[in-house]
C-alpha cells in the first residue's frame, strides 16, 4: 500500500514538474479566435475561398447552373441534407443562410432562394441551384443561364406569426476590413522570413496565428481594403503576379 502511494505521489510530482517547466519556458503565441466552420476559409481543387461575414447590397451578375441526382441525399455545407426537390442554392462565399433574389436575364423569371451549400466550383459560374429552383426559373433544359443575384439578407425572426410575408435582416457585404492571405506555415520562423520579404514590397504584411486544433498555423497576410470590389481587383492583381493561391480575408 505504501509502495502504491509512493508511486502515485511520484507520478503527480513529475506531472507538476513537467507542467511548470512547460509554462516557464514556452510562451504561447496570440491565437486567432475560433470562428464558425461556415466562415472558415476552405480549399477546393487547390483554390482557397473566404466566406464573407457580412453583406449589404450584394449584387452579382454571371452564369447560374444547377445540381441534382448525383448530390441528392448528401449533406450540404451547413449540415442539411440536400433535397433536389426543395428550393435552395449553393454559393462560394455568401454567408450560409443568406436569402438571395435570383433573376434569369434570358426569360425574366425570378425566384428567392436560400444559400445552404458551397459551389459551384466551375470557372465562370456564380451560383448552383437545386433542381426545383432551376425548374422554376427555366434553366433545367439549358443547364445554365445568365442571372443577376441580389442578397436580401438573413431571415428575420421578429415578424408576426400571422404575417406570412417573410422579412429579411440586411447585412453589410461590401464594407469591411479586407486583407489577403498569401501563405500559411506551421513553422513561425518560416512565416516570419516570408513576411519580412513581403514587407519590402507590400504594405501591411503581417502574421495571424491560428489554432487549427491539431496544430498551430501562422497565416501570412498583406494589403488592406475597406471595399469588397477593390479587394476583388487586388486579389486578381496578386494572382496575376505570382500569388496563385492568394485570397481575400475579412478580418
Amino acid at each position: 500500500m505504501a509502495l502504491k502511494a509512493s508511486v502515485t505521489f511520484l507520478a503527480v510530482f513529475v506531472l507538476l514538474l513537467f507542467l511548470f517547466h512547460g509554462c516557464a519556458t514556452v510562451k504561447s503565441p496570440p491565437v486567432q479566435s475560433k470562428i464558425s466552420p461556415t466562415f472558415r476559409p476552405y480549399n477546393v481543387m487547390g483554390k482557397w475561398y473566404q466566406p464573407l461575414h457580412d453583406a449589404k447590397d450584394f449584387v452579382q451578375v454571371g452564369k447560374a447552373s444547377w445540381y441534382g441526382k448525383k448530390f441528392h441525399g448528401r449533406k450540404t455545407a451547413n449540415g442539411e441534407i440536400y433535397d433536389m426537390y426543395a428550393i435552395s442554392a449553393a454559393h462560394k462565399t455568401l454567408p450560409i443562410g443568406t436569402y438571395v433574389k435570383l433573376h434569369n436575364l434570358h426569360n425574366n423569371k425570378k425566384i428567392v432562394v436560400r444559400i445552404n451549400d458551397r459551389g459551384p466550383f466551375v470557372r465562370g459560374r456564380i451560383i448552383d441551384l437545386s433542381y426545383a429552383a432551376a425548374k422554376k426559373i427555366g434553366i433545367v433544359e439549358t443547364g445554365t443561364a445568365k442571372v443577376k443575384i441580389v442578397a436580401l439578407g438573413v431571415a428575420g425572426e421578429s415578424e408576426p406569426k400571422t404575417d406570412k410575408r417573410r422579412t429579411y435582416v440586411p447585412v453589410n457585404y461590401y464594407a469591411g476590413n479586407f486583407t489577403f492571405q498569401v501563405g500559411a506555415f506551421r513553422d513561425r520562423q518560416n512565416a516570419e522570413r516570408f513576411r519580412e520579404k513581403l514587407a519590402q514590397q507590400y504594405r501591411n504584411a503581417h502574421i495571424i496565428t491560428y489554432d487549427g486544433g491539431d496544430a498551430i498555423y501562422y497565416r501570412v497576410r498583406l494589403g488592406e481594403c475597406s471595399n469588397l470590389e477593390q479587394a476583388a481587383e487586388y486579389e486578381k492583381y496578386l494572382n496575376d503576379n505570382g500569388f496563385n493561391d492568394a485570397f481575400i480575408v475579412a478580418e
